[in-house]
C-alpha cells in the first residue's frame, strides 16, 4: 500500500489548482497501474511496460473515467469537473482534445484522493479493491 507523509486537508486540496492536481494524479496512477500490473501478471518488463502505456495514454484514462464516473461521490465529481474544464499547458500528440480534457480530470481525481489520503479510494475505484 502506497502511503504519503502527511495528508493534506480536502479543504487545501479542493483549492489547488486543478492542473497541479493531475500532476501528482499522473504519477500516483501510473505506480498503481504498474503496481497492479506486476501483481497480477507473470510478463516480462516489455509487455508490462506495453499495457502500462495503453492504460495510462489519455485514451485509456478517458475510457477508465467514463467507467467510474457515475460512481464518484459529489466532491470527486467536482475535482474532475474542474481538471477536465481547467486550462492545460500542454497538448496531447496522440488523443483528441476531448480524451486529454477527461484524462486531465481523470488525474485531477486520483491526484485529490492520493494527496489526502484515501489512498483506498483509488483502488476501490480503479481496481474493484483497496490496493
Amino acid at each position: 500500500m502506497f502511503s504519503i507523509l502527511q495528508p493534506v486537508s480536502k479543504e487545501r486540496a479542493k483549492q489547488m489548482n486543478p492542473v497541479v492536481l493531475a500532476f501528482v494524479g499522473d504519477a500516483a496512477y501510473t505506480l498503481y497501474v504498474r503496481q497492479n500490473l506486476a501483481l497480477s501478471s507473470a510478463c516480462k518488463t516489455g509487455e508490462l511496460n506495453l499495457r502500462a502505456s495503453a492504460i495510462v495514454s489519455a485514451h485509456g484514462q478517458s475510457g477508465a473515467i467514463e467507467r467510474i464516473l457515475p460512481r464518484l461521490t459529489e466532491d470527486e465529481a467536482e475535482v474532475y469537473r474542474r481538471g477536465r474544464n481547467a486550462k492545460k499547458p500542454t497538448k496531447s500528440k496522440h488523443a483528441t482534445s476531448a480524451e486529454y480534457s477527461r484524462s486531465t480530470g481523470l488525474e485531477a481525481v486520483v491526484g485529490y484522493l492520493y494527496l489526502t489520503g484515501e489512498i483506498g479510494r483509488i483502488g476501490e475505484l480503479f481496481f474493484g479493491e483497496e490496493v
